[in-house]
């Protein structure tokens, strides 16, 4: 496989391949690993979250709610630090 970066990215791949000896596959093996390990914890975070919807476990809030709530979180704030 072949990967091409902007070279902004490639001139950090390249400076982090000189100061550590490190190969640049290395690198990128960690990174996406790191990546990919991170993207299946946030989608089974997300698949258990959909699923105590389904269930009922938890309710839906809008929008309208959690700028609601924030507001009020930050009026408190306020008022506690004048």
């Amino acid at each position: 496989m072949e990967v091409h970066f902007t070279p902004d990215v490639q001139a950090k791949l390249d400076r982090l391949v000189t100061e550590t000896g490190r190969s640049a596959s290395e690198f990128v093996q960690d990174a996406m690993a790191g990546y990919v390990d991170e993207l299946a914890e946030v989608r089974s975070t997300l698949d258990r979250r959909y699923g105590d919807l389904k269930k009922g476990i938890v309710k839906p809030i809008s929008g309208d709610e959690v700028f609601a709530r924030l507001r009020a979180k930050s009026a408190a704030r306020r008022a506690e630090h004048p």
